[in-house]
């Protein structure tokens, strides 16, 4: 059986409902092997990332999953989001994710830009309507684009899928976790892929291979 990697999730500490360990308890009940806990930060919590650590570090030491200590700045001023992003990672976060531009809520316009200029950032959320341009300079600098199974997120899915295929970055499929019903099997990671117009190989690619390279670049896996 497939086991899943979810590179995106938030625990209470910003605005998800559940502890690290209930979010990683439940995650492994669906057969996850590494989930990433990327809370909300700007500047007004950035200190805070790790905090966390104590129970991330419990819960790798007595369960049969991973989770990694990660980050989301979200909602920021668009030139801040490379520095939070770089005191993110000197904090310890392995994982930083940018809450890219979706369709869903009113990101500032330009905050795909600044996320894929970074050299900080590893992962651009749910891009909405990403353009040619910034997908190349993600590309230039391995910064992979999501492919959302969170509901409002999703809609620019088969937008982020096109561009990428075009350009040839890497993808990765992740729920953007905060409450226990956003969690998703393998199966279900599957058909999201395959929804967002990925053929079977590019879906394998984005939920198996792609998260996996990008934690070996970690030295997670």
């Amino acid at each position: 059986m497939n086991k899943r990697i979810d590179l995106h999730m938030h625990s209470l500490f910003s605005d998800g409902e559940l502890l690290p360990s209930e979010l990683a308890r439940r995650a492994l009940k669906l057969n996850h092997e590494v989930i990433a806990i990327t809370d909300h930060i700007d500047y007004y919590n950035v200190e805070e990332i790790p905090k966390i650590q104590a129970a991330i570090d419990d819960i790798n030491s007595n369960w049969d999953i991973t989770v990694v200590l990660g980050a989301e700045v979200t909602h920021a001023p668009t030139e801040s989001i490379d520095a939070i992003a770089k005191r993110a990672k000197e904090l310890g976060a392995k994982i930083v994710v940018v809450h890219g531009e979706t369709l869903n809520e009113p990101v500032t316009p330009g905050t795909n830009l600044a996320a894929v200029k970074s050299k900080y950032v590893d992962i651009l959320g749910h891009p909405g309507l990403i353009t040619k341009e910034e997908a190349e300079l993600a590309l230039k600098n391995d910064i992979y684009l999501e492919i959302s199974a969170r509901k409002g997120h999703c809609l620019g899915n088969g937008h982020v899928a096109s561009i990428a295929r075009e350009v040839g970055n890497k993808l990765i499929v992740d729920t953007d976790t905060h409450s226990p019903d956003d969690l998703i099997t393998f199966d279900k990671s599957y058909e999201i892929a395959r929804g967002a117009g990925l053929s079977d190989e590019e879906a394998m690619k984005a939920i198996v291979d792609n998260p996996r390279e990008l934690l070996k670049s970690k030295g997670i896996l």
